[in-house]
């Protein structure tokens, strides 16, 4: 698994991938704020790893499979716009982004609000509102 040719992580943390969200991604650490889950998932949009995208869904809210065979989406950028809790102290948080993407050769920007909650010290994301 590379990120093109720089060894940025796509999250858009200005960090190596190494030192960011692959941690996550091959289970050797879990995300600490409910904004690093969101960093390390839109990660793992941009790889395709539905394993990791499944795991760090809520039961409730989870889809039985996500299937990127015939996905054509090309993640550009993540911008967070703003965090509500998610703390490491916090059980529940939100977290407003902007993701950018090109998919069908057009550009396109996705809003979404999502919601975060933790259980037995483990974040999960539950849903998200879409702009």
């Amino acid at each position: 698994m590379t990120t093109s040719n720089s060894n940025f992580c796509p999250c858009g943390s200005n960090q190596n991938y190494t030192e960011c969200c692959q941690p996550f991604h091959v289970g050797a650490d879990l995300p600490v704020t409910a904004e690093a889950l969101m960093r390390s998932r839109y990660s793992a949009y941009v790889f395709k790893n539905s394993d990791y995208l499944l795991m760090t869904w809520h039961k409730n809210t989870r889809p039985k499979q996500l299937d990127f065979s015939q996905d054509n989406t090309t993640w550009n950028k993540l911008e967070i716009l703003n965090c509500k809790k998610g703390g490491a102290k916090d059980d529940k948080g939100r977290v407003e982004f902007n993701a950018f993407y090109v998919q069908d050769n057009e550009i396109r920007l996705m809003h979404e609000i999502s919601r975060f909650k933790k259980i037995a010290g483990r974040w999960f994301y539950v849903d998200g509102v879409l702009d």
